[in-house]
């Protein structure tokens, strides 16, 4: 039998030189400034400034967008790679951090808006937009939701909500990106708690920055563009809402109420004219049927060609039962207006399309990983600086994982917590020779390779 040596003959000592760690998060650095990110910020913050900054305010915003997709949960967290410059070279300060936040105000939104839009198309040119060359791409899917992120303490806005808790309510729309774990921070409206969770003028608004923030050559109306749907739960199921998407070019599925008479219909459709659901895959999802209930029940006031589907549904084991639910079946409903004939399986296409949706609960879960769940500031301004923030960094880690690690299932798909510990948090030596400056990430560590792929691809697709 082999002895195990004992842990405290091991001498520790804190002489280490050469040393990093959370290396990988200057892929994030360099992609920032690669796609011009850095420039385009910086351009539309420079006029705040009476001569030239230390620190160029869009460095500021995507160094402290990088420390938050690394983990930070506050403002603080930048001196994580103040630590490491070295690596990451000058960064600011915490309070030239504040400082430059305080100069995100809502009126350099905007600027600020189309600077990420840029950045997105020079990202999607170097290898991070969808296939739209593929033989029937399908429109781009825009998801838009709701959440609650709690305030601890007394913040500016911060209210009441719904759920009996207490902070802000903001209203968020990602593109969904399948292919990875994760999806694109399209936009997002920082609310006080008690923002009501149907506000069709939100949701107008909400989708107004969404296709603002798409490269042109995509938004609804552009000749040979793939076309583009919003999704929504029932929250944003208003007849507003809708004309609105009409008014764009915006296809749109939305949940629907079980109302009264949506409710009553359901026993009186004949069992013949219900088909099973489906799959992703397009096998038959055991215990769900879904049928099309437009001639049951009066949606005229909709826009023309909307379309009414239910869908029934055997529900899980240990599954409560609601009023709205009928013979021992979950009843959900939804409206799209697209029409059935463009989608395959047709009305079972258009509920499993519907049906996706629920992943952006996982894009809102990620999020709140990523700086999303809590609102560091005290002031309104500056909560809504850090909203850009959280947005820039969830777009950071897609595209990073779009254009280096889309075809390696295992990174590409991880969540957040797991690619910070594969990719991000990966240790590395700094050694100097020839006049160069040299990472070596550590070889015993199980993804060193993929590191070192990472900066080497997203170096590629930019040459």
């Amino acid at each position: 039998m082999k002895r195990i040596p004992g842990t405290g003959r091991m001498k520790v000592s804190a002489d280490g030189e050469g040393v990093v760690s959370h290396a990988g998060v200057g892929m994030l650095r360099e992609l920032a400034e690669r796609t011009g990110l850095v420039a385009g910020l910086s351009e539309s913050l420079l006029d705040s400034y009476k001569g030239l900054p230390v620190h160029a305010p869009g460095r500021v915003l995507t160094d402290l967008a990088a420390a938050v997709a690394d983990g930070a949960t506050n403002i603080s967290g930048i001196q994580t790679l103040t630590d490491r410059q070295d690596v990451f070279g000058p960064v600011a300060s915490m309070p030239t951090t504040w400082r430059v936040l305080d100069r995100v105000t809502e009126q350099r939104l905007p600027a600020i808006r189309t600077a990420r839009t840029d950045a997105r198309a020079r990202a999607w040119d170097a290898g991070a937009g969808p296939d739209l060359g593929a033989e029937d791409p399908g429109p781009l899917v825009i998801d838009v939701d709701a959440t609650i992120s709690i305030a601890h303490s007394e913040k500016e806005n911060a209210a009441a909500t719904w759920k009996r808790s207490f902070g802000f309510h903001p209203l968020l729309a990602f593109l969904d990106r399948p292919e990875i774990s994760g999806g694109e921070a399209l936009a997002g409206i920082l609310r006080p708690g008690n923002a009501g969770a149907n506000t069709a003028a939100d949701h107008i608004t909400e989708i107004d920055q969404a296709v603002e923030a798409l490269p042109e050559h995509v938004r609804p109306g552009v000749e040979g563009g793939p076309g583009v749907l919003v999704r929504s739960d029932s929250a944003g199921a208003s007849h507003a809402f809708a004309d609105h998407c009409r008014d764009l070019g915006v296809e749109f599925s939305f949940g629907y109420f079980i109302t009264q008479p949506v409710q009553q219909v359901v026993d009186q459709i004949p069992a013949h004219l219900w088909q099973a659901a489906i799959n992703t895959d397009s096998s038959i999802r055991e215990g769900a049927w879904v049928v099309d209930a437009t001639d049951y029940v009066n949606i005229t006031s909709w826009p023309a060609g909307t379309r009414l589907i239910l869908r029934k549904e055997r529900p899980h084991p240990g599954a409560q039962l609601s009023f709205t639910d009928a013979d021992g079946h979950r009843v959900t409903a939804f409206i799209t207006d697209t029409d059935p004939e463009t989608v395959d399986h047709k009305i079972q296409g258009l509920e499993l399309r519907h049906r996706q949706h629920a992943r952006v609960e996982d894009r809102i879960r990620q999020a709140k990983a990523t700086g999303l769940a809590r609102f560091p500031a005290e002031g309104f301004a500056e909560n809504l600086a850090w909203l850009q923030v959280v947005m820039i960094a969830n777009d950071l880690i897609t595209w990073t994982k779009l254009i280096a690690y889309q075809h390696h299932p295992a990174i590409g798909r991880a969540e957040i917590a797991a690619f910070r510990y594969m990719i991000l948090h990966t240790a590395a030596r700094i050694t100097r020779g020839a006049r160069q400056i040299r990472l070596r990430v550590d070889a015993g560590w199980r993804w060193a390779t993929e590191v070192a792929h990472g900066y080497i691809a997203i170096r590629e697709a930019f040459t």
